[in-house]
């Protein structure tokens, strides 16, 4: 199957930080952070990731959010990753960072702390643990914003964070912060996303963040995805996204069951382990992970193994 001409619209934004976004419509990948067997990072491997998703047609890259185990990533580790990731990716697509965390202050630090020459927005997760009432969410973003050289896709995940970004604060921060551009969706409440996407500003952005619930979001007008599934296999997901935004649903609904069964087996012992033993069994990076993450058992490498071969039939 053909790759599609890169998926374009015309920019009709009226604030400045604005006009860019529609760089980050279509399909992201948030990209594993491989590592050797002494746990080092492997820089190599990851460059040999870059290309392979580039190459299969993404429409940008984000570094250092869960799926790159950015919790276990080092400060000098991410700085080195980030420095490495704008050599790499070389301008081919927009480069996206993650940077959150559950201390405001924390969070600010980070971003002046971060080297932003080649990056082109930050990604920034809910606050975690301490649960914050919507107004403290609220308050950390409008900080966030404020501080950031660069637009903001903020992220609510509360599977993973105990703390959801309701749709009344999302359409609230799209209207008050100029550089919050948009906002990756994986709180699997589709009322929730269907409210943001029903009265959300013309120009800002809605991603899923849930591969399996992609073509769904993108038929009810969601921009795109940042994916999982696509470290592995970016042509066909990319061409699934592209099909959607166009309107041409048949062979995107193709796609999406093609991969349905390998996406959800990705996550069968957890993220980003799964797409770690995909990958090596594509010979692009080893499937370490950092403790607290392990490798997936015996039998869920058996079906990645099954499912592969399946899909390169």
């Amino acid at each position: 199957m053909n790759i599609l001409d890169k998926y374009s619209t015309i920019s009709q934004l009226s604030i400045q930080m604005r006009r860019g976004n529609n760089k980050f419509k279509g399909t992201g990948v948030a990209v594993v952070t491989p590592f050797k067997k002494s746990g080092a990072i492997d820089f190599e491997a990851y460059e040999r990731l870059v290309d392979h998703v580039i190459q299969g047609g993404v429409d940008f890259i984000v570094v250092l959010g869960t799926t790159g185990e950015s919790p276990t990533i080092s400060k000098p580790e991410k700085k080195a990753l980030i420095e490495f990731s704008v050599k790499v990716v070389n301008k081919r697509v927009p480069l996206v960072v993650g940077i959150g965390g559950n201390s405001t202050s924390d969070v600010v630090l980070a971003i002046h702390g971060t080297p932003f020459k080649g990056v082109d927005a930050i990604l920034s997760v809910c606050p975690y643990y301490n649960k914050p009432p919507q107004e403290g969410i609220y308050q950390h973003y409008k900080i966030i914003s404020e501080a950031s050289p660069v637009p903001v896709i903020i992220y609510t995940v509360p599977g993973r964070t105990s703390s959801n970004i309701s749709a009344t604060t999302t359409l609230r921060l799209a209207r008050d912060c100029h550089n919050i551009v948009g906002i990756k969706d994986a709180s699997g409440n589709f009322d929730q996303a269907f409210q943001v996407l029903k009265n959300r500003p013309a120009d800002f952005l809605v991603l899923s963040g849930d591969d399996a619930l992609t073509l769904p979001l993108l038929a009810s007008g969601a921009d795109g995805v940042i994916s999982v599934t696509a470290n592995a296999y970016p042509r066909e997901f990319s061409e699934m996204v592209r099909f959607a935004l166009s309107g041409n649903f048949p062979p995107s609904r193709n796609l999406h069951f093609k991969l349905l069964d390998f996406t959800n087996a990705l996550f069968a012992d957890g993220s980003p382990a799964g797409i770690k033993a995909a990958l090596e069994l594509k010979q692009i990076c080893s499937s370490h992970t950092r403790l607290p993450l392990v490798p997936v058992t015996q039998d869920v490498q058996e079906l990645i193994k099954k499912l592969i071969a399946q899909l390169e039939t």
